[in-house]
């Protein structure tokens, strides 16, 4: 079977869905493996890098498409920057990549109609034997680091203790909402950076893990549980949120940095930070929404902007995977070459709906969407668009 790499097309997108190390382990599985010129220069890998790899370059995006049995991309498939990738595929082409079905259920519904077998990475559940595909995962952790790094560009004072001849001024205080992968991460960033660190998550069950990285936990104790399972959070009842605010209040009141992580089923960013919250927060505090590519935590954020309210600044940054593509791309590719070789052999992926993992990751084949999920967002939008 042929896997083809093309160039993304989505604005602002550095990453590319598979490196030259994967290539090269692909290659010794059986397949062979196509690149689009130039897809992973914006990664740090050239051209040269993917020969030496014995990966094969490619000029013609859309004859790589159309040949390709199996797809691999970071974005779902799209028609934008004037290339009609969506359209160039195949019905017998399966697409692996991390497609965010629930963000965007239409676009799944294309590329259903297409025909392609689809699998979404981001879904793929948090079991030890899928923890080495889990691109969700991965890249949240990226988002974690990097993030901790914009607040302490950004906040005008040291984040660790330093003393001098001047005197000591002492450690700036980063509290963290929301200590699954992101928020962990975030954590032990800020801890190395000497900061005065401290988090809290609707999950209890959480709070050794904060604590491992060195954070003070925080919580409240909730009247019904807000645990989802496979590591995520869900909603909580009114009271609980009532009981929540509070708390928040006097947290963000005595932080300078807050970093927001929160994600429901790791795709939907609840509203956690208020207005009256941050007008709570001193003047030169940041407050930094990892979770703006879901709509954003803090009621201020606007995603992809920053903005400041009565001194307080909400950074609200989009893909920030995308800033850090070198790494970035050489997780995700690892996560996709494993998925790949888990269900293959000798050259050849096998579908096979009743899998555990593919089952919960499969969107779409046959012309249809199969993911129940996918099809009861889409059936609100349909719903939505006739009442």
């Amino acid at each position: 079977m042929k896997i083809a790499v093309v160039r993304e097309s989505r604005p602002g997108e550095h990453r590319v869905a598979l490196v030259p190390e994967s290539c090269e382990k692909l290659r010794r599985a059986g397949f062979g493996v196509a690149i689009e010129s130039g897809a992973g220069v914006a990664a740090g890998y050239d051209d040269d890098a993917y020969r030496s790899a014995d990966a094969g370059i490619e000029t013609d995006a859309e004859s790589l498409v159309q040949s390709a049995d199996i797809l691999l991309t970071v974005n779902p498939p799209a028609n934008r920057d004037g290339r009609a990738a969506l359209d160039w595929i195949n019905p017998s082409t399966i697409v692996v990549g991390s497609l965010m079905p629930l963000r965007d259920p239409r676009q799944m519904e294309a590329l259903a109609k297409r025909g392609a077998t689809a699998f979404s990475t981001d879904s793929i559940p948090r079991t030890t034997r899928a923890q080495a595909m889990d691109t969700l995962s991965s890249m949240s952790s990226v988002s974690g680091y990097k993030g901790v790094l914009l607040a302490a560009v950004a906040l005008p004072k040291y984040l660790p203790m330093l003393s001098s001849a001047a005197g000591t001024v002492f450690a700036a205080r980063v509290f963290v909402i929301g200590a699954a992968v992101a928020g962990l991460q975030a954590l032990a960033t800020a801890k190395r950076l000497g900061a005065t660190v401290s988090a809290t998550d609707v999950r209890p069950e959480v709070q050794e893990q904060i604590e491992s990285v060195g954070a003070r936990y925080v919580g409240v104790e909730l009247k019904k549980d807000a645990s989802t399972g496979g590591g995520y959070a869900g909603e909580l009842s009114e009271e609980d949120r009532e009981r929540q605010r509070e708390m928040l209040l006097d947290e963000l009141a005595k932080s300078d940095v807050v970093i927001t992580t929160a994600l429901i089923g790791g795709v939907f960013a609840p509203k956690i930070i208020t207005r009256e919250m941050v007008r709570s927060m001193r003047p030169g505090s940041i407050i930094v929404d990892l979770a703006a590519d879901g709509g954003g935590n803090c009621e201020l954020s606007v995603p992809g902007e920053d903005v400041e309210v009565r001194g307080v600044r909400v950074m609200a940054p989009l893909n920030l995977p995308a800033t850090m593509p070198e790494h970035a791309s050489l997780l995700f590719s690892r996560n996709l070459t494993n998925f790949v070789e888990a269900f293959s052999k000798e050259g050849e992926f096998e579908v096979d709906a009743d899998d555990e993992i593919q089952g919960e990751c499969l969107i779409a084949t046959d012309g249809e969407i199969v993911h129940d999920r996918t099809r009861d967002a889409l059936r609100e939008l349909v719903n939505e668009a006739t009442s």
